[in-house]
């Protein structure tokens, strides 16, 4: 896990400055390389051989043919493709897995990326061809970033290090737009910085140095995939266990020790139980965060994986003066706004990691896309079934969760899926009267939301999660708050492999009966703990963003932003309106936490960068 950095011309100077600007992501190793066409640059996180031989920007040459490499993240079944490419007579001087896409490069060329498994951004300089070739992953798990201008490209792991460049600071107000008033992120090419884009999951491209042209395609498409897998339906929890037992097996490759993230939720103590499972004797570290004496404390199901897998369990906790003391540095490494502050919980764990000396760390981030974790799927299933006309399994259905939960909103969502898409696009557009109408006017013709509006199946809802309105926000979460630490964090649930066999399944093995994740349930229950099987409950790595805000030290800092010159001047927002907001928040008279934390993180934001 590393940080990688380059662009099309000779500047030694400026890329050791692009170095310096996300060291971070790698402390334990930096290096460049410049000639006259390019310059690129890598800092190093050392995970897999850990001696100078993984040294980056990486060399390999065969037949006369000479690329480089700057690359970040971890081909997991690399050992297997060094057997097949020794076989066709490629030598090797590392024990890494670097040099093993160098080579797969040179035989396979482009498409020698359809056969890692793994996580990856990536840029190959190939100096017989005087090309760049970058990649990303399938699902996006890391970042690559870049800013084009029709004669040159810069790249990145993070915008931060592009704007060392001399280029223009201006928001994208499409985007700034998609974030206040559908709370979308990450759907998009376009990052909320004008001109800067990113390299979409799944996609490759190519800068030709010779004619400064830019191709980008893709290489990988899951819908597509889905539709031409074929699923062996006997022994389906079997077969589960046995794709997620080798996800979680690939991602405990390392030369440091790996530990994980626990919250007390089915999908970490899924993982964590795994781990113990596969190795029995080893010593698992676990990281978690707890919230004593609150309804967001999940202590009781921490200590019950603890007990059961007997690994070692460390905590830690925040206040809203810890807040207040972080939340810039939380923003300048996140780069982008986010909507609410549980990220902070996931950047205390990963502070807490760090500062037990763990480098690789296992999360459970994908689990709830693929999984059905989230119970506004069950909206989507009931309308599947009202569809197809499977009236009475419908009802059985409904009882069913309202037995268990005690709620009637998937059925008020099935009912809202069945609306005509303008009573939809009226509905939504109710919630935010604090945005300028003048705002809404411009942009309200964009069609960010449509893919949503046009779901018919529970499948079509994962898939659109995991690849457009969920999971590559939650990612973007991921790797920066993990990466701020100098942690390589690992999402067994984002194997490719497991991704496509969980999406290719009948819904009713993901949903049935009011209950989420059925076939993670059902091929864990000999491992996991039974009150963590049998829960019901999702927090995750909440946090009480509403309480915040109506301590009297959250509602200071609120109105401080709130009530400043430059915030009231802003043309996204009525600042009179938003005021009124806070001030009914904080006397408890209404809810307004989501709003008022999305416009102080997106102010604070552009105060500093734009």
């Amino acid at each position: 896990m590393c940080g990688i950095n380059g662009f099309s011309w000779s500047d030694e100077s400026l890329i050791n400055k692009m170095n310096a600007s996300i060291r971070h992501r790698g402390p334990d190793d930096e290096g460049v390389y410049v000639d006259d066409n390019v310059s690129l640059g890598h800092v190093r996180l050392a995970i897999i051989d850990l001696s100078p031989r993984g040294h980056q920007p990486m060399r390999y040459e065969k037949d006369g043919k000479e690329v480089w490499i700057v690359y970040n993240g971890e081909i997991y079944n690399f050992m297997e493709l060094r057997k097949e490419l020794k076989k066709k007579g490629y030598t090797f001087n590392s024990n890494t897995d670097t040099e093993v896409i160098l080579a797969a490069y040179l035989e396979w060329g482009f498409d020698c990326v359809k056969k890692f498994n793994g996580m990856w951004a990536f840029a190959i300089y190939d100096k017989s061809r005087n090309i760049l070739f970058l990649s990303r992953d399938r699902f996006g798990i890391k970042p690559l970033y870049y800013y084009y201008n029709g004669q040159n490209i810069i790249f990145s792991s993070e915008i931060k290090a592009i704007l060392t460049h001399n280029i223009e600071r201006k928001p994208n107000d499409a985007i700034v737009f998609d974030f206040l008033y559908y709370n979308l992120l990450d759907h998009t090419e376009d990052t909320f910085f004008d001109g800067i884009k990113k390299l979409m999951p799944g996609h490759n491209c190519v800068f030709d140095l010779e004619s400064r042209n830019l191709r980008i395609w893709r290489y990988y498409d899951l819908k597509t995939r889905i539709s031409t897998s074929k699923v062996i339906k006997d022994n389906i929890p079997e077969r589960f266990r046995e794709i997620f037992f080798k996800a979680v097996k690939r991602r405990l490759i390392a030369d440091v020790p790996v530990g994980s993230c626990l919250s007390g939720g089915l999908d970490s103590s899924s993982i964590v139980c795994a781990m113990r499972h596969l190795n029995p004797e080893s010593e698992i570290m676990t990281f978690s965060l707890v919230f004593p004496r609150s309804k967001f404390d999940e202590s009781k199901y921490q200590s019950s994986v603890v007990q059961k897998c007997s690994v070692k369990r460390f905590t830690t906790t925040f206040t809203v003066d810890d807040i207040i003391r972080d939340i810039d540095d939380l923003i300048y490494i996140q780069e982008e706004p986010f909507p609410t502050l549980s990220i902070y919980g996931q950047y205390m764990v990963m502070k807490l990691a760090h500062e037990k000396g763990i480098k690789v760390l296992l999360d459970g981030q994908g689990s709830d896309e693929i999984l059905a974790g989230y119970h506004y799927f069950f909206g989507y299933y009931f309308a599947e079934l009202f569809r197809k006309l499977q009236w009475r399994e419908l009802f059985r259905e409904i009882i069913a969760y309202y037995t268990v939960h005690k709620s009637t909103s998937p059925l008020i969502s099935m009912i809202f899926h069945l609306f005509p898409k303008f009573i939809k696009h009226l509905l939504w557009k109710r919630r935010f009267k604090y945005i300028s109408e003048s705002f809404v006017e411009r942009y309200k013709h964009r069609n960010s939301k449509d893919l949503v509006w046009s779901i018919k199946t529970l499948r079509e809802a994962l898939i659109l999660a995991e690849t457009y309105y969920s999971l590559p926000h939650l990612l973007r979460f991921e790797d920066k708050n993990s990466m701020r630490w100098s942690i390589e964090s690992r999402v067994p649930f984002c194997d490719y492999e497991l991704v496509e066999y969980v999406l290719s399944l009948p819904s009713q093995e993901i949903l049935k009966k009011g209950i989420t994740k059925r076939v993670l349930r059902e091929a864990l229950k000999d491992i996991l703990p039974e009150d963590i099987r049998n829960r019901i409950s999702k927090i995750g790595f909440a946090t009480p963003d509403k309480g915040l805000l109506r301590t009297e030290r959250g509602y200071r800092f609120a109105k401080s932003i709130i009530e400043s010159d430059r915030f009231k001047k802003r043309k996204y927002w009525k600042a009179d309106v938003i005021k009124k907001m806070l001030e009914e928040h904080y006397r408890g008279k209404e809810d307004h936490s989501q709003e008022l934390w999305k416009v102080i993180i997106f102010r604070t934001l552009a105060q500093g960068v734009v």
